[in-house]
């Protein structure tokens, strides 16, 4: 058995250690990204089911050389038809009494269709008992992460000659895009955000015609998949001088983003790295202009637990892989974000972008 196939086998068997728990028999798994992650298979239409001794994969002919190269042990099953319909079909319910699914991704049409088909299953919505685990990285997942922020701090590098008055905020995005697929990504991990100016105070502003003018912030936040893994990285730039106050919540943002990552380790809640941000943030007078929470895992998802907020309740583990990005956002004059993904270790953590942060002023 290779070393992916043990890393495999070691998530299934978390998934059906908490069947007792749950209360149920089997687990269908329909979010592709679950379905990926429990089984390797990377096609856009597959059900996946987990019962205590069988896994059983169901998808449709356009994937089926693909699953069978990507998977190790499933039981796998090509229909031509509907995905749920081979699932009765093939009886692979027959014996299984109450089924639990992801009630945060299946569909209420998807629910019904499962109802009509199997009257007498107890089809169950359960949350998080796949996320709890995923939000974990194993080796595996972490040197796929750093390979795909790797690609991304190389991007980064090669658009800093692109930053000229006069270039559009588009062209950019479109350099970014380019380039993540140059250096072996298999494509962007979201749009990317560069937005300029006033425009920057936008935390998810999307890119414009707006060309680019000396004295302006332009914020950037770009990130890849690599091998289904994700990176997510942001960085603010000045174009020419910046006016003294924008150097000023530059350094803010700076300070909090840096405290925040020295509180990061083993056993810390997310929402006291959250407050160690934001209150220095606070005490600086912006606390009004950093609008969203701190941060978020990243992995097959760009956002996946545990969040970095003031309401979550989580607490980081060993081998969480998250991003770390406060920001101030001033309507109509600008904004600034700065954000890295690090790993969370016992006693630390490693930061994996390698991407400068003092303010660049081109």
């Amino acid at each position: 058995m290779n070393t992916e196939s043990v890393f495999f086998q070691s998530r299934l068997q978390k998934l059906r250690l908490q069947f007792d728990a749950m209360r149920i028999d089997a687990f269908l798994i329909t979010f592709q990204p679950h379905l990926r992650y429990m089984s390797g298979f990377s096609g856009s239409a597959g059900v996946g089911i987990v019962t205590q001794d069988k896994i059983f994969l169901i998808t449709d002919g356009r994937y089926a050389t693909q699953v069978r190269q990507e998977t190790n042990g499933w039981k796998i099953f090509i229909t031509q038809g509907e995905l749920f319909g081979e699932l009765k079909k093939r009886q692979l319910l027959h014996s299984v009494g109450r089924v639990g699914f992801d009630g945060n991704s299946l569909m209420f049409g998807q629910f019904q269709q499962l109802k009509e088909l199997f009257p007498i299953i107890k089809f169950l919505p359960k949350v998080d008992c796949i996320e709890k685990i995923a939000a974990v990285k194993d080796l595996s997942e972490i040197q796929k992460i750093k390979k795909a922020v790797e690609i991304t701090d190389k991007v980064f590098t090669e658009i800093l000659s692109f930053f000229k008055p006069g270039v559009r905020e588009i062209d950019i995005a479109a350099e970014i895009s380019y380039r993540h697929l140059k250096h072996g990504a298999s494509g962007d991990g979201f749009s990317a955000i560069v937005v300029s100016g006033d425009r920057s105070a936008i935390p998810h502003g999307k890119p414009s015609d707006k060309k680019f003018k000396n004295g302006e912030l332009i914020t950037i936040d770009m990130g890849c998949v690599y091998q289904g893994y994700h990176s997510d990285m942001t960085r603010t730039i000045a174009l020419g001088r910046p006016k003294s106050e924008a150097k000023k919540i530059y350094q803010i943002v700076l300070n909090a983003q840096q405290y925040a990552i020295e509180a990061a380790r083993e056993g810390m809640k997310t929402k006291e790295i959250d407050a160690t941000a934001r209150n220095y943030i606070k005490e600086k007078g912006y606390e009004k202009y950093f609008r969203h929470s701190l941060g978020h895992g990243i992995g097959l998802q760009i956002h996946e637990q545990p969040r970095l907020s003031v309401l979550s309740k989580a607490t980081l583990e060993t081998g969480n892989v998250v991003t770390i990005e406060p920001g101030i956002y001033i309507p109509n004059f600008g904004g600034v974000r700065i954000e890295d993904d690090i790993v969370v270790t016992d006693g630390h953590c490693e930061i994996l972008n390698t991407s400068p942060k003092e303010l660049l002023i081109l």
